[in-house]
């Protein structure tokens, strides 16, 4: 059987005299188009961490911990920022919480025992405070400003060994995490190493403004480069707070929510495909007392329009406690209003 070469290769339909191999379309000097200087591509790593790491601390914990075996003392290192020149430090709350002693190692060698200014368990962020003055500070810089693909640098004392950075990407922005039951929000992704040690240590942008404290990573087999960061916009109220009052106060409405999306929408034939689906109410809260019931979707909190559970949780930050604030929700294909006298978050 012979070979059909024109069912792989048609001849073309046009004479030759139609094809014009002319110099007239050649240029000798084309380049691929550029906007941008390619030796300029990096930022300046070296500068940033000699500006920053000076503000950044080592800690070192001491936990009691009492087991079969009788009473033993259990050592956690993390990291910390000094956040002025009077000794107020940054750091994960996971990282001092039940902490027996607290000792700040300083970027020039000194070791300091802390003591706690006010730790706050639901954003996972506390204040320390060392016996010192004139102290290396950072700035805190504006997480809202970042865009994904942004560079930043994690410095901290990664796996106790003293000041280190990495570099990466900003890869997702408001991001939420579920921590052993509770949920942080308005994270940072990043792509930068975060190892155990780099906890409570600054994320800092390309001006060496902190965006973020690094505060957890996701450890599996098949995950890698995920590590996640308290924004500063959402810490920023939170520190001050702690640093005036020794503690935060949350305002609280009582559900129990998730975050609306199209695919949620269509598995679950919902009329929106945006807010937040109430999945629980608890008995006697603002928002039992308010007539909101399971599968209500809140759209709108306080004047702010809720697109997920982040939104909503926002929204309801932003507001003091005893505070009456409205609300709009979807029951079913209906659009309805209510209000609720906001609470102090129950601690237990």
């Amino acid at each position: 059987m012979g070979i059909v070469i024109w069912a792989l290769f048609p001849f073309p339909t046009s004479s030759p005299s139609q094809v014009h191999n002319s110099t007239q379309y050649i240029d000798p000097d084309w380049v691929f188009p550029s906007d941008s200087d390619p030796t300029a591509l990096l930022p300046d790593f070296p500068t940033i961490v000699v500006d920053v790491m000076p503000s950044v601390v080592a800690l070192t914990t001491e936990t009691s911990v009492r087991s079969f075996f009788g009473q033993s003392t259990e050592y956690t290192v993390g990291s910390g920022i000094i956040t002025d020149d009077n000794g107020y430090i940054v750091t994960n709350n996971h990282v001092v919480e039940n902490a027996r002693s607290i000792y700040v190692e300083l970027d020039d060698g000194r070791i300091l025992s802390a003591n706690v200014v006010g730790t706050d368990q639901l954003s996972d962020i506390a204040v320390i405070k060392i016996d010192a003055a004139d102290l290396p500070y950072v700035y805190w810089g504006d997480s809202g400003a970042l865009s994904v693909g942004d560079w930043v640098l994690a410095i901290g004392n990664a796996l106790g060994g003293g000041g280190g950075a990495t570099q990466g990407i900003v890869s997702r922005l408001n991001v939420s995490v579920n921590i052993d039951g509770n949920t942080l929000y308005g994270l940072i992704q990043t792509t930068a190493a975060i190892n155990p040690g780099n906890s409570g240590g600054p994320l800092v942008n390309m001006s060496g403004d902190v965006v973020g404290i690094t505060s957890i990573k996701i450890v599996a087999s098949e995950v890698e480069g995920i590590g996640f960061a308290i924004s500063s916009d959402e810490a920023k109220p939170i520190i001050q707070d702690l640093i005036r009052y020794g503690h935060v106060t949350h305002p609280w409405l009582g559900v129990w929510a998730q975050t609306v999306n199209p695919l949620l929408a269509a598995a679950m034939n919902l009329s929106v495909d945006s807010g937040a689906l109430i999945l629980e109410v608890v008995n006697d809260s603002p928002a039992d007392i308010a007539g909101l019931i399971e599968n209500d979707i809140i759209i709108n909190f306080g004047g702010q329009e809720v697109n997920d559970i982040a939104d909503l949780i926002r929204a309801i930050r932003a507001n003091e406690v005893g505070e009456e604030v409205e609300m709009v929700f979807i029951r079913g294909e209906n659009t309805e209003t209510t209000s609720a006298r906001l609470v102090e978050y129950p601690t237990s």
